[in-house]
């Protein structure tokens, strides 16, 4: 497992041992790799036996601190702006094929696990991600890769939330998500305790020797069962009168303040909001990846999980900030579906036009942002053909009406998609 941050000298203390360790610039509270070693996310995170200093009072301080609370003004008009788009986008995914839909559904469910994993540090292979989500949805397609023991793991854990979200949420199935996460017991080079909540104590802590200070310490050990438990009750309680968007968003923020394991508990934390979402949607296909947006937001992330964790309950900042990433992902989607339209709509009235293979391989990556300009030479090197087979597929493309040659001139010649 990689680190995010950069070197310089710092304490870290733990019961039995200093350290001199690696810290990150800028301090973030984060979700990961909460555990006795110099891999951690943000800037210090270490578990200690006992309290150093004195801080200021954190959110499960507060008696009934469950007991969230939000302005209703604020949060309704973003909660207001993420179903409408929500709602847009649903219809327009529905008007498409299913070979699209399952296109779409694959390029999200793959760009959530390389992003949710990105966000900690760990960047994994895309065509292993892809390659492992194709064969576990049954998707047929060219070129699949073997993917790594870890890979595959962290595709289980996504696969699980996205498509049983039906599915109450138990102890005994989080300990699954755990243990598919770090399938040998280690996170990098450190043991960790795995399918089981943590044992030990964790503080956050920055600073030279003799000028310590404490940024976040955990819920203690010893409580972390019992909120955990009334998480649980909670989150899989259906009479609770509230929107599933909204109960997406105070999940993962729950989750995250509790901080149950060693490790992993930023991705378990976004996975329950995206099986939260998908309940949001009724529906397991995933056409936006929120934790790609959050990966691009990923400072203010930081930033507004670290002031919320002083909360005295009330968590507007959060749900605002939630929503509006939610939206900020939806946008993305609903740019990139203007292309995928046009694409259903050529291919519906091309549906009785003969297309050889080729044809059919480059006209889906002229519409899939195809990199530079369209060449013979290109045609036939991606095709793996003659240089006049080539050339012949595409003077044919351009009798059909389908690819025009382009007018300025130049040392090639140069295609083009005929969009009308």
């Amino acid at each position: 497992m990689q680190s995010e941050c950069n070197i310089t000298n710092t304490r870290l203390t733990n019961p039995n041992e200093q350290k001199l360790v690696q810290k990150q610039e800028n301090y973030s509270f984060c979700g990961e790799k909460t555990f006795y070693s110099p891999h951690f996310c943000g800037e210090y995170f270490v578990y200690l036996s006992h309290n150093y200093f004195e801080m200021a009072k954190y959110i499960y301080q507060y008696e009934n601190w469950t007991d969230f609370t939000w302005e209703n003004s604020a949060v309704s008009v973003a909660l207001g702006e993420v179903r409408l788009l929500q709602g847009k986008i649903l219809g327009q995914i529905h008007s498409l094929g299913f070979s699209m839909k399952e296109e779409k559904n694959l390029e999200m469910l793959t760009l959530d696990v390389l992003k949710s994993s990105e966000i900690e540090g760990e960047k994994l292979n895309y065509e292993q991600v892809r390659s492992s989500i194709a064969r576990r949805l049954g998707i047929n397609m060219a070129g699949l890769v073997t993917s790594s023991r870890n890979v595959e793991g962290i595709v289980e854990m996504m696969l699980d939330a996205t498509q049983n979200f039906k599915n109450p949420l138990t102890e005994e199935r989080l300990f699954g998500w755990h243990a598919a996460l770090f399938p040998i017991g280690y996170s990098g080079m450190y043991k960790i305790e795995v399918a089981q909540y943590r044992t030990e104590e964790m503080q956050v802590v920055s600073g030279a020797m003799g000028k310590e200070r404490v940024h976040y310490e955990a819920v203690p050990a010893k409580n972390v069962k019992a909120e955990m438990d009334k998480f649980l009750s909670w989150l899989n309680d259906d009479n609770i009168v509230i929107d599933s968007i909204l109960k997406a968003a105070i999940a993962h923020f729950w989750f995250i303040i509790i901080h149950p394991f060693d490790d992993g508990n930023g991705r378990i934390a976004r996975a329950i909001s995206d099986m939260l979402l998908a309940r949001s949607e009724n529906s397991s296909e995933r056409f936006y990846s929120l934790s790609n947006q959050i990966q691009q937001e990923k400072k203010l992330y930081y930033e507004t999980l670290k002031t919320e964790q002083h909360s005295n309950g009330d968590i507007t900042k959060w749900l605002v900030w939630f929503l509006t990433c939610l939206k900020h992902a939806l946008l993305e989607t609903e740019e990139s579906m203007q292309n995928i339209l046009l694409k259903a709509e050529f291919w519906e009235k091309h549906k009785a036009t003969p297309i050889n293979e080729r044809q059919r391989l480059m006209i889906n990556k002229l519409f899939d942002n195809f990199y530079g300009k369209l060449t013979s030479s290109k045609w036939a090197k991606i095709t793996k053909t003659s240089s006049d087979t080539a050339l012949r597929d595409i003077k044919d493309l351009i009798k059909k009406g389908i690819l025009q040659q382009e007018k300025q001139g130049g040392r090639s010649t140069n295609y083009t998609l005929v969009i009308k």
